[in-house]
């Protein structure tokens, strides 16, 4: 900075209104567009509530793969979107109405209860929007989609009717957790798999950080290297998702 203090946001302001001014995020997109192109999958997440620090941590793992094949030379679209279906988004619908019974819904319509969810589930779009944004992550909010849109919906369709007309479509019956008050099977990663309950193996990492003193620079410091309590000392991580490990 000019006045020699480090201000870091307002450093990080300048460069991000750099960017939206220069377009840098279209022009990288542009100028590669007929590059191999790289698709990421994002899960769109619900705009009926506040991003948190969750967020704020997966979101830069997301950010930093497209940039990566981006800088590899690939053409990287990467376009937000809006999870618009399910009961959450339903259940916030019914805290803004005062509700929490099935004929409630029914005596209301469920035509007009459905234009509230429409609404409830991008109530906080314009924060998210903000948030990611802050955040230095480049994504396209311009041609962003919803999952309510008849577009989206359509080819939603259309992949299923692919899967069936492949004979890839069969019908089974499985258990799942169930809700009396909403009157809906309850969405479960581990139920939804056929091998949910097969004894596997499943492979995990264990990752050592060394800490050293190659930054002791002040007194103080040198002091804490010298120290040999800090000597031959690592950090330990372990995991079972191992693709995790770059973040």
């Amino acid at each position: 900075m000019t006045d020699g203090s480090n201000n870091f946001p307002a450093m990080e302001r300048i460069v991000q209104d750099y960017w939206k001014n220069d377009q840098t995020f279209q022009a990288s997109l542009e100028q590669r567009k007929d590059a191999p192109e790289y698709i990421f999958y994002d899960g769109p997440p619900f705009a009926n509530g506040l991003p948190h620090y969750g967020h704020l941590l997966t979101g830069y793992v997301k950010d930093i793969v497209p940039r990566y094949r981006t800088m590899a030379g690939n053409y990287v679209p990467r376009v937000f979107g809006w999870d618009c279906h399910g009961l959450p988004a339903e259940l916030e619908a019914e805290k803004q109405l005062g509700i929490n019974q099935r004929h409630e819904v029914e005596e209301m319509g469920l035509e007009k209860f459905n234009e509230v969810c429409a609404t409830s589930v991008l109530k906080y779009a314009d924060e998210w929007e903000s948030y990611v944004n802050r955040q230095a992550r480049w994504v396209d909010f311009d041609n962003g989609y919803k999952t309510m849109d008849i577009e989206f919906m359509e080819s939603v369709m259309w992949a299923f009717k692919e899967l069936y007309d492949k004979g890839l479509i069969y019908q089974g019956f499985r258990v799942l957790p169930y809700s009396w008050a909403e009157h809906t099977s309850l969405s479960n990663q581990e139920t939804r798999l056929d091998d949910s309950y097969k004894e596997r193996q499943d492979p995990s990492l264990t990752v050592s950080f060394p800490l050293t003193g190659t930054r002791a620079g002040s007194a103080a410091e040198k002091t804490l290297a010298e120290n040999p309590i800090f000597r031959d000392v690592e950090a330990v991580a372990w995991t079972t998702t191992p693709w995790t490990l770059p973040s």
